[in-house]
């Protein structure tokens, strides 16, 4: 009996066959790489857009603070400027009071005058420089953002709509109105044998 092992066949290689590969033409790879410059262009043109947006969105955020937050520092004493304005006004009041200065008339008098004058005159300098302006409209036009119109009054001598008398001044706290004036308007006289009346100033404003 034959013990030995049969011998093994030999393994017999096959190639792969051979698929050949054309290399890319230089024109193929101009244009690769001309697509692929044009697709980063465009990402990036994207991404500095979102940027360009984002900064100017952040930047109308920090005007508007500093708006808000100036505009608060202004007007926060609003109120409180309203008061002293009405404080203002008494002393004016206290002042118009008074006598008109006379020969002979009490030194009393006279220095209860000077003293009022001198009180309103540091008042007022005061609030200027805390942007509390007081206007006297006397001989102005009309402006209802300014003027509140009590009466109207028949005159010859001053354009219609001209303000003839102040009873009170117009205040304004940096540019904003505190108190109108409480204003006379004139008006055109009347003409005889019209029957249309002259135009009136609106007095509710």
């Amino acid at each position: 009996m034959n013990t030995e092992p049969e011998p093994t066949p030999p393994i017999v290689e096959t190639a792969a066959p051979d698929i050949a590969t054309e290399p890319a033409s230089p024109e193929q790879l101009m244009q690769a790489a001309s697509a692929r410059i044009a697709e980063l262009e465009a990402e990036r043109d994207g991404l500095r857009e979102r940027w360009m947006r984002a900064e100017a969105e952040m930047a109308n955020v920090r005007a508007r603070a500093k708006r808000e937050a100036d505009e608060s520092r202004q007007y926060a004493v609003q109120k409180f400027a309203t008061d002293v304005v009405e404080a203002a006004e008494n002393i004016r009041r206290g002042l118009a009071s008074l006598p008109p200065a006379e020969p002979g008339e009490s030194p009393l008098v006279g220095r209860l005058r000077e003293g009022f004058a001198g009180i309103e005159r540091n008042l007022i300098a005061m609030l200027e420089r805390h942007g509390i302006v007081c206007t006297d409209p006397t001989g102005a036009l009309f402006d209802a953002n300014l003027h509140q119109a009590m009466s109207e009054q028949e005159s010859a001598e001053h354009p219609p709509g001209t303000v003839l008398q102040a009873w009170t001044s117009a205040w304004t706290l940096h540019g904003r109105l505190l108190r109108a004036a409480m204003v006379v308007v004139a008006k055109a006289p009347a003409q005889p044998n019209e029957s249309a009346s002259a135009p009136r100033i609106d007095t509710t404003a």
